[in-house]
């Protein structure tokens, strides 16, 4: 049983719901598979004050030995910004662990 990577979440002008916290902590819990060395993420949930559409922040920040990495994406909702975000994360980690593997 992987050890579950210790996910901050924070939300800025609004309480966020129990569900959405643990889809966020499943989802960030597949970057393991991508790449093990991820100590920990924080997590950003903003609500932007317009009339568009698109007015959920998600910003995910995520620490690994000697870096970080941050991504943010603006969308409809939490969940499709999320999902965003940590498919942009998979792609960034994927080529750490190539580079690291390169120089190792």
């Amino acid at each position: 049983m992987l050890s579950k990577m210790k996910v901050n979440t924070q939300s800025v002008n609004f309480t966020v719901d129990g569900k959405l916290v643990d889809f966020i902590q499943k989802k960030l819990d597949k970057l393991d598979h991508y790449y093990d060395k991820v100590i920990c993420a924080d997590v950003y949930l903003k609500v932007e004050n317009t009339s568009a559409k698109e007015n959920k922040i998600v910003e995910i920040k995520v620490s690994v030995p000697g870096d970080e990495f941050i991504v943010k994406k603006q969308r409809k909702s939490f969940e499709e910004g999320v999902d965003d975000v940590v498919g942009s994360l998979e792609r960034i980690l994927i080529k750490r662990k190539e580079k690291v593997r390169a120089n190792a």
